[in-house]
């Protein structure tokens, strides 16, 4: 026999507000079209970062617990909890040249919107077919 629970809103027993929900690693939730079907906990960021590289320090993270700066320009990213395995896809963006801020050359990161400056291997800006990003965080 199957079951349906339909409310509005999840509050804890006091009735004051919100409560925590865990999700199993099988929880499925429906595609927009309604047609497919995708795994919940797969497809959420399990680590992001937003780390100062002359400073050592993060500005922000999610599972980050340290980077160890190897060298000039090559970092070594520390999970707070490992991975299950090495075939996992990370994604990274860095500002080549200035600081973080649109004005100052770099990548741009606002509130509101970021900027990705693509460059050539001559260090010229160039247009790109591939230009892809993922954006993580926490949401105003």
């Amino acid at each position: 026999m199957t079951s349906q629970l339909n409310v509005d809103t999840i509050v804890d027993k006091a009735g004051s507000g919100g409560t925590n929900v865990k999700v199993g690693n099988t929880s499925t939730y429906v595609s927009d079209g309604g047609n497919v079907t995708q795994n919940t906990v797969q497809g959420i960021a399990k680590a992001w970062g937003n780390y100062d590289g002359s400073g050592t320090t993060f500005q922000d993270s999610f599972n980050y617990s340290s980077a160890t700066d190897v060298n000039a320009g090559d970092y070594d990213m520390n999970f707070t909890n490992n991975m299950a395995n090495a075939n996992y896809a990370p994604t990274s963006t860095i500002c080549a040249g200035g600081d973080r801020n649109a004005g100052g050359g770099g990548i741009g990161l606002e509130t509101d919107e970021f900027r990705i400056i693509v460059y050539n291997s001559g260090g010229g800006n160039e247009d790109s077919t591939d230009v892809v990003s993922s954006v993580h965080g926490d949401l105003a």
